[in-house]
This record gives structure tokens, sequence and C-alpha cells, in this order.
């Protein structure tokens, strides 16, 4: 499934400082992903997995393939969103260009300053509770526009549900609060998807710290401290210094991991973004492993075998017969396949098995 995350927040927050790194993270892989021509404030980059490796080596030992198969990490696309200003709702900035954008996407990743740097300007920027205020009332003032003239035409609606959820969403929007913050029913819920409400989209929040402020120990304590600041959940806030995003994107695997170490943080910035956007959007991957390649599948928990078959071709959904599936932790403790299946770890699956985050798995098509 196509995963795009659009990254939002006022100048000089650090949010074009972190797009860069992201830029220069697709440049170093361009060699191994066949990507179409980008645009400049598009990046596209894969999806940290360590699973992925250990299973090409075990595929390589049990298919006694003189090389290692080839590696392909689920993608992950990022857009900045430039043109995010007070004023934005009504043209100010890129206006209308940034908001078309943020309905493209499938998460909001708004950037708040949380580093202090006389030598960086803060234009727009307040404080962090008054800048992320900013962008969340340009966002709502955009969606009362929508909904206003949604409403216009609510002489056309016979659907009470659809009357229920314009009513539930003005309301809301002009009382300040975001859509995504209105109790719908599912019915209601169908149609408000239709309108492609800015403050719908779900969202996390990346606190850009500065590189003093960067390690395991302080992470904990700035996200508690900035949950109460700005009024949000703990769980949708992760923690990045762009600057040294910028340079452990010019480092190889093996020197981003001594640099991270060195510094006490046990995974990058990227990552913990890429890893809050899966977990605030529902996301689980499975893995296939074999001489072709090994390659990671992104899909929605609690989808089924059936269709999680389609991610890798539609035809695969109506062509389904069984899927066999092997827990990661067993594909590798079993050595690969014909281990797992000796040992009685690889089991057939209807097209009902609901998919679990790591599964290796080989679907049965028919003709």
């Amino acid at each position: 499934m196509n995963l795009s995350v659009g990254i939002v927040g006022l100048p000089n927050v650090g949010k074009s400082t972190l797009f860069n790194a992201l830029l220069k993270k697709q440049q170093a892989l361009a060699a191994n992903y066949p990507f179409a021509t980008i645009e400049p404030n598009v990046g596209i980059v894969p999806v940290p997995d360590e699973r992925l490796t250990k299973l090409a080596e075990i595929t390589k030992e049990e298919e006694k393939m003189g090389s290692l198969p080839p590696v392909k990490n689920a993608l992950i696309e990022f857009l900045d969103i430039a043109g995010l200003v007070k004023g934005a709702s009504e043209g100010a900035g890129l206006g209308n260009k940034f908001l078309s954008h943020i309905r493209e996407v499938s998460v909001i990743a708004h950037v708040v300053r949380a580093f202090t740097d006389e030598n960086v300007i803060r234009e727009g920027s307040v404080d962090p509770l008054s800048d992320y205020q900013t962008i969340e009332t340009e966002l709502m003032l955009a969606d009362l526009q929508t909904m206003q003239n949604v409403q216009s035409k609510m002489k056309r609606f016979q659907d009470e549900n659809e009357k229920s959820a314009v009513d539930k969403l003005f309301k809301a929007l002009s009382d300040g609060k975001p859509a995504r913050a209105v109790e719908l029913t599912d019915e209601e819920m169908v149609f408000a998807k239709q309108l492609s409400l800015l403050s719908f989209k779900k969202e996390i929040i990346v606190l850009n710290v500065a590189e003093e402020d960067y390690s395991e120990a302080n992470i904990l304590k700035v996200i508690a401290q900035y949950s109460e600041m700005l009024r949000v959940d703990k769980h949708l806030i992760t923690v990045v210094c762009a600057k040294i995003e910028e340079e452990l994107a010019t480092l190889s695997d093996e020197e981003q991991k001594e640099y991270l170490l060195g510094l006490g943080v046990e995974v990058s910035g990227l990552e913990r973004v890429i890893k809050k956007a899966y977990e605030t959007l529902g996301l689980i991957s499975f893995l296939t492993a074999g001489e072709k390649e090994v390659r990671a599948w992104t899909i929605k928990k609690g989808i089924n075998a059936q269709n999680a078959a389609g991610e890798i071709h539609t035809d695969f959904i109506k062509k389904f017969i069984k899927a066999e599936v092997v827990a990661f932790s067993d594909f590798v403790g079993n050595n690969g396949w014909k281990g797992a299946r000796e040992k009685g770890k690889a089991g057939l699956q209807g097209k009902d098995y609901i998919m679990q985050d790591g599964d290796v798995v080989e679907f049965k098509i028919g003709a």
C-alpha cells in the first residue's frame, strides 16, 4: 500500500533540514530503487527493517545461492509541504497549494521547534504551543470553509446520516475542535471521509530538539514535557534532531550505528518518525522470502490473508487458495522454510486468517 507523510510546520522549525536529510538518504539508495523523476518536495525512502537482512542470509544458505537475494524494503513517501504560515487558509504563503498537498497524504507529521538557537530566526514562530496552535487553526479554518460550502448545499441531502455528520463537524470546527476529534457513527464516518477535511487527517508531532538534548535518557522527559505543554497525547509525539539526521544521511549503516551509540540513542529520528506513522495509522508488515527477492509488504492491522495477498498483486485476491505462514522468530529459529515445515512451525491458513506483524508468507495462488 502507498504510505505518505506530509511534513508541516512554521518556517525555521527544522522542517526543511529534516526533509533534506531524507532526500540525501533517497539519493544514496537511487541505485537500488528504480524511482521515476521525483519533485524536489517529495522524497521516497525505505522503511528500516532489520528482519529482512536476516531473512536474506537464511534464504542464501537454504537455497545454496552464491550471493544474497535482492532485499526490498517497504517504501514510505515524505512530502515537504511548504507555505504553512498564519493566514494560509486565506491564501497567505503558498495557501491553497499546501492545502491540496495535505489532502493527498496518509498522515501529517507536524514539526515543532523544541530547540533554542538565537542564530535561527523565529520567522512566524513564537513558542511551541502557539506554533502548534497556529498550524492547527489554519487547517480547521480551511475545513470550516469547506463545511460552509457543504452546508449551502444541504437541501440536496436526503440522507439523515449525511445531515447529522455535517452538523456535528460544523459545530466542532466552529468551536475550534479538529474534525478528527468528532465522534461519528459508522454511517456518518463514511460520508465524512468523502469531504477530505484537513483536520480529519491523523497526525504525529515531531519535536525537533537541540543536539545536546538528543539522548535516549532525555527523550522520554521531553515527550512528557511537551505532551503537557501542547495538551496532546504523549503517544502522538516523537523526537528528532534534524541537524543530526542530516549528518547521519551521509554515513554508511555501520557508521550510523556507531554515531548513534556515541550519542546514547538507540535508533535514528527517521526510524522514530516512520515507526510512529505506522503506529498511528495501524499498519504492520508481512514478509516474503525466496531466491527472487526478500521483501516487506505494508498492510493494515487486522487484514486477512486473502486481502494481504492483494498487496502483491490484485489478481491474487480472487485466485487465493491458501497461505503458508510462519512467524519470523520460528523462521529464523529453524533456518528457513524447510526446517520450519519439519518442526511443524509453518501452517497452511485459509482466507480468513488475520495477518500478524512479521509473518513470513508464501501464498498459494490458483490459475
